[in-house]
C-alpha cells in the first residue's frame, strides 16, 4: 500500500471507530447488527462508508441521485433512469445495450458501496473519472447526504413503497444473501423490530418523510415517486422522470415509442432473462451473492401472502400516525 492509500485507510478507520461506538441493535431484519446514527438505523458495515460519503463526496450540478429504502424498487428505478438519461448513446432497442450485459447495480452504483470497496475517507478517483451526468444511488436519509448534494442543485429522485411490501421483500432478500451459517431473525420478531423502526436506513417512515418534505420545498431538485404509481402507469411516470431530469422525450421519440421501449427493456421479465442478472455476482461489502437475489416478484400487495391482517393493520396504523400532518401526498402510503 502506498503512502496516500495508507492515509485514506487510516482516515476511514476513524469512521469505523465512530460507528462502533454508536448504539447497537444486535438483531434486525436479517443477520447483520445495526448501528443508530442521528435517529436512523444503518447496517453496521455500511455506516462508516456512509459517513465518509457524507463528508467528502462532491456532487456536480449534473449528478442524478436515486434514493430508496432497500427493496422499494431500487433495481427497477436504476434501470429506468439509466435508460432515460443515456438513451442518446444507448437506444433501448440496441441489442448491445449495457442493461442486456450488466446488472443495473453495475451501471448505477451505490455511493456507500464505492466508499466501502475503496475504504476511502476522501473523494474516490473512480467517481471523479465518471463522465457527466453521473447516476448514483443511496439508501441514506436526506439529512445524511453530502452537503454538496443540496448546494449543487443536482437532481434527486426518491422512490417509496408500501412498507408492508417493503418488509416482506426485504425479508426474502436478506434470507437469500445472508452469509453461510448465519441465522435469520424469526419473521415475527423481525416484524416487531421493523414496527419499532429498526430496519436498514430506517425508520422507513422517517426516511420517506425527509424526502417528501424536500420534494415539497424544492420540487425542481427533488421528486417523490410511489412504487405503486410507477407500476400502474410506468410509461407516464417515465415521461415524468425524463422531464424532471432535463431530458424530456421529443415528439419524434414519442412517435417512435421510445418511452414504451424503455419500459419493456426494464421490465421484470426482461431483466430476469439477462445472464448477468441470473448468474452474475454482487459484493455488498460483507458477502458475495448472485444478482438473482435482486429479482423476486415486484408485485403490489404481495404482503397478503405472508402477513396476517392484524400485522398489516398494526403497521398501517404506525405509518399513518408517524406521517400524520406531513402532507396529503403521503396519505396513501401503507394503505391496503
Amino acid at each position: 500500500m502506498v503512502a496516500g492509500e495508507n492515509g485514506c485507510a487510516n482516515a476511514f478507520s476513524k469512521y469505523e471507530e465512530l460507528a462502533s461506538s454508536l448504539p447497537a441493535s444486535q438483531k434486525g431484519i436479517g443477520s447483520s447488527p445495526y448501528r443508530k446514527h442521528e435517529g436512523f438505523w444503518y447496517p453496521e458495515h455500511q455506516l462508516a462508508p456512509t459517513l465518509a460519503m457524507r463528508d467528502t463526496f462532491v456532487a456536480r450540478p449534473t449528478d442524478i441521485i436515486l434514493a430508496t429504502i432497500p427493496k422499494s424498487g431500487t433495481t427497477w428505478l436504476k434501470a429506468l433512469v439509466y435508460c432515460v438519461v443515456h438513451r442518446g448513446h444507448h437506444a433501448p432497442a440496441d441489442e448491445r445495450h449495457p442493461l442486456l450485459v450488466s446488472s443495473p447495480h453495475d451501471v448505477v452504483p451505490f455511493l456507500h458501496s464505492i466508499y466501502e470497496n475503496h475504504r476511502s475517507a476522501s473523494p474516490v478517483p473512480v467517481l471523479e473519472e465518471m463522465p457527466s451526468p453521473r447516476v448514483l444511488a443511496v439508501h441514506a436519509p436526506f439529512t445524511a447526504l453530502p452537503p454538496s448534494v443540496r448546494e449543487s442543485a443536482c437532481r434527486v429522485v426518491y422512490l417509496c413503497r408500501d412498507p408492508k411490501d417493503t418488509f416482506v421483500s426485504l425479508r426474502h432478500y436478506v434470507d437469500k444473501i445472508k452469509p453461510e451459517g448465519s441465522a435469520m431473525t424469526p419473521f415475527a420478531e423481525a416484524f416487531d423490530l421493523f414496527c419499532d423502526g429498526v430496519s436498514p436506513f430506517g425508520p422507513v417512515w422517517d426516511n420517506m418523510a425527509e424526502y417528501w418534505k424536500k420534494s415539497m420545498a424544492r420540487p425542481e431538485e427533488v421528486v417523490f415517486l410511489r412504487y405503486e404509481d410507477l407500476k400502474e402507469d410506468t410509461v407516464g411516470n417515465v415521461r415524468r422522470l425524463a422531464a424532471f431530469l432535463g431530458c424530456p422525450f421529443t415528439d419524434e421519440e414519442a412517435e417512435r415509442g421510445v418511452p414504451e421501449a424503455i419500459v419493456t427493456l426494464c421490465s421484470m421479465d426482461k431483466m430476469r432473462s439477462v445472464k448477468a442478472n441470473r448468474d452474475g455476482m454482487h459484493w455488498n461489502g460483507r458477502s458475495r451473492f448472485k444478482n438473482s437475489a435482486f429479482f423476486r416478484k415486484g408485485e403490489v400487495g404481495d404482503w397478503k401472502a405472508h402477513m396476517t391482517l392484524d400485522m398489516a393493520r398494526r403497521l398501517d396504523d404506525i405509518v399513518e400516525e408517524k406521517l400524520r400532518g406531513i402532507g396529503s401526498g403521503l396519505s396513501m402510503i401503507g394503505q391496503p
